[in-house]
């Protein structure tokens, strides 16, 4: 629900308008109302889309004695349990929102008042006595929040592009993050890809008075503490939480749908909650469509399910839109079909639930397995399997190079997450010299990998999956996709109670031989048919590969590759002679060119000169 945008310090003049600018911005995020507030020190702008209390709801929301003052994107799930704890200790409300209770929380806990709210969040409180912010983002990240200092101000916003009507913001690229971005596919440092740019990591709260500067505590950690249980009271346990946490994640004062695709993790929530409202897309091409999977188990669970077909045209059409919203470029293809997906379902609701985080809590890519053939061929002497990944490491299908590369290295050294676009010396290989960087994948990852060095390589998987993958990838996409739509997206895998389950989980109960998701799949069976709690994970499987062979869309790749701009960061005859090679069937590099594709369209957005000043429809 809802995005806002604020500052602290900073100008003194034409602050409101300024303030109702930075709103305009986002008013996707939150079509139904505005507000705003200025005190000559705090300017807090938000913008609405009424999900709970849709009629005294409305942000900025005070507190009964006008000390506080809040701006919260988000749902916070037990803010009935929360409120009645507070009303028993005298507190007395004027909204049933639950925007209301962190306010409450705030003036009765202080700064520990994050840890106590179960739901996906970002938000500042503005205490106007002390003159500080108190802000937090929720534990997984499901909610964004960006900051950063210019000019004497603090600015913060739920997306980085309401910074550009900030009068003095410098829109500046940041070097050190287009080299990572082409190996991660998204940007994984805490610096975004624009200069001075920050993400507030999850599970953090910070405290801001503008004197001692910004000061961040993580409230929340993910741990690991595997616990001796059966396999069967494993799969119990994961059901009761699971439908416990589908429950919560249903409240609302307007009707809630759920997408659907052919896999367990939406078929999962989607079973539980029967909607009367279920959406799937997919492409008309063999091997990329999953909709006739969707539709059957709606069938047999009688639930209506809207299908909608995507054409090459459309993919194409949207890319630019997608990079936009994005706020930094984005380089996983499943942004797309879940940007149109989004669009579907907001033809008809605010609110629809999705089986986002099921696979970093419980164990589910098959990039966690390490196959029999991987096990003997790890057999091999150290120096004659290093020999092997640097012959063989180079090998044109890509997932081949892994398979070498990774069976001659650590976990630690290998596994950076479920994408790996390309390695440190082919990604300074491509740029220009300005661009190429020292910082490598190995030089991100190692902070992370250090917290769980005594664990088992699947436990050390998952907590980097967590840190950097599900944040940086899967739920900015999430977020940034849906909301473009004016669509709020709720996740009940990715709930503290869910969460507290999958920690004590052995990793036998997750994973076993090529069986992922074991005890997670188990506990499905009891809602869906056994063949869609077994089904292979697939996502959303994009042709772009297959369309890149076509003249019609390759020579609208080309086209990008040649623009002059294009030279300032990239070896244009590279990129060039990739695309060739990959049109003739000579090699598969469609995931390394969708990449830089989608860098450029992200900064031809963002920083090319346009006719229109408006950056949806040219340069922001």
């Amino acid at each position: 629900m809802c995005g806002f945008a604020g500052f602290f310090g900073g100008i003194t003049e034409d602050r409101r308008e300024t303030a109702e600018k930075m709103g305009e911005r986002i008013a996707h995020r939150g079509p139904d109302d505005r507000g705003i507030f200025d005190d000559g020190r705090a300017a807090l702008s938000f913008r609405r889309l009424s999900i709970i209390d849709l009629d005294r709801g409305v942000q900025p929301m005070h507190s009964a004695d006008d000390r506080y003052v809040i701006v919260f994107n988000g749902e916070i799930y037990n803010f009935k349990e929360l409120r009645a704890e507070l009303e028993k200790e005298g507190a007395v409300f004027a909204t049933d929102s639950d925007t209301e209770v962190i306010l409450q929380c705030y003036a009765r806990f202080g700064e520990k008042t994050a840890e106590l709210l179960r739901g996906m969040f970002a938000f500042v409180i503005y205490d106007r006595q002390e003159g500080r912010l108190y802000g937090a983002r929720d534990p997984f990240g499901i909610k964004p929040f960006y900051y950063t200092e210019t000019g004497g101000a603090f600015l913060f916003g739920s997306e980085i592009k309401c910074f550009l009507d900030y009068p003095g913001f410098r829109k500046e690229l940041n070097r050190d993050a287009l080299k990572l971005y082409l190996e991660f596919q998204y940007s994984p440092l805490p610096e975004t890809i624009f200069r001075g740019v920050f993400k507030l990591s999850p599970g953090t709260f910070f405290t801001y008075d503008g004197e001692g500067g910004l000061s961040a505590h993580r409230y929340f950690e993910p741990t690991y503490s595997p616990q001796k249980r059966s396999f069967e009271n494993a799969v119990r346990l994961i059901d009761e939480t699971v439908v416990s946490s589908v429950a919560y994640h249903q409240i609302a004062d307007v009707e809630v749908g759920s997408f659907l695709s052919g896999g367990v993790d939406s078929s999962y929530v989607a079973s539980v909650v029967k909607p009367m409202k279920t959406y799937s897309v997919g492409f008309d091409i063999e091997g990329f469509d999953e909709t006739s999977l969707a539709a059957e188990l709606s069938r047999r669970l009688g639930m209506p399910n809207r299908i909608r077909e995507i054409t090459p045209d459309e993919f194409f059409d949207a890319l630019s839109d997608v990079q936009y919203y994005s706020d930094e470029p984005h380089a996983n293809l499943s942004a797309v079909p879940l940007f149109f997906l989004s669009g579907l379902a907001s033809e008809d609701l605010k609110v629809v639930l999705s089986g986002e985080g099921a696979d970093e809590l419980f164990g589910g890519y098959d990039w966690y397995i390490q196959s029999r053939t991987a096990a003997l061929y790890k057999k091999l002497p150290i120096g004659l399997r290093r020999v092997l990944a640097r012959t063989l490491g180079k090998f044109p299908q890509r997932h081949i190079a892994r398979f070498f590369r990774a069976g001659a290295e650590r976990v630690e050294d290998s596994y950076i997450g479920q994408a790996f676009i390309m390695g440190d010396e082919e990604a300074n290989r491509l740029l220009k010299e300005p661009y190429r960087s020292q910082i490598g994948y190995r030089d991100v990852t190692a902070p992370y990998y250090e917290k769980v060095k005594d664990c088992d390589d699947l436990t050390k998987k998952l907590y980097l999956d967590m840190n950097l993958w599900l944040p940086g990838d899967i739920l900015l996409k999430a977020d940034k996709m849906t909301m473009a739509h004016s669509l709020e997206l709720r996740v009940p895998y990715l709930d503290r109670e869910v969460f507290s389950v999958a920690r004590t989980l052995t990793s036998p109960q997750k994973m076993r031989g090529r069986k992922v998701k074991r005890a997670f799949r188990a506990a499905a069976f009891t809602h869906i048919p056994k063949e869609w709690a077994d089904r292979k994970k697939a996502g959303f499987m994009v042709p772009f590969r297959v369309w890149l062979r076509e003249d019609r869309y390759y020579h609208r790749v080309l086209a990008m590759f040649r623009r002059d701009f294009a030279a300032e960061f990239f070896d244009t005859d590279a990129l060039i002679a990739m695309l060739e090679e990959h049109k003739d069937g000579r090699a598969n590099h469609a995931r390394r060119l969708y990449t830089v594709y989608a860098f450029l369209l992200w900064y031809e957005r963002y920083f090319e000169p346009s006719e229109t000043e408006d950056g949806r429809n040219g340069a922001a």
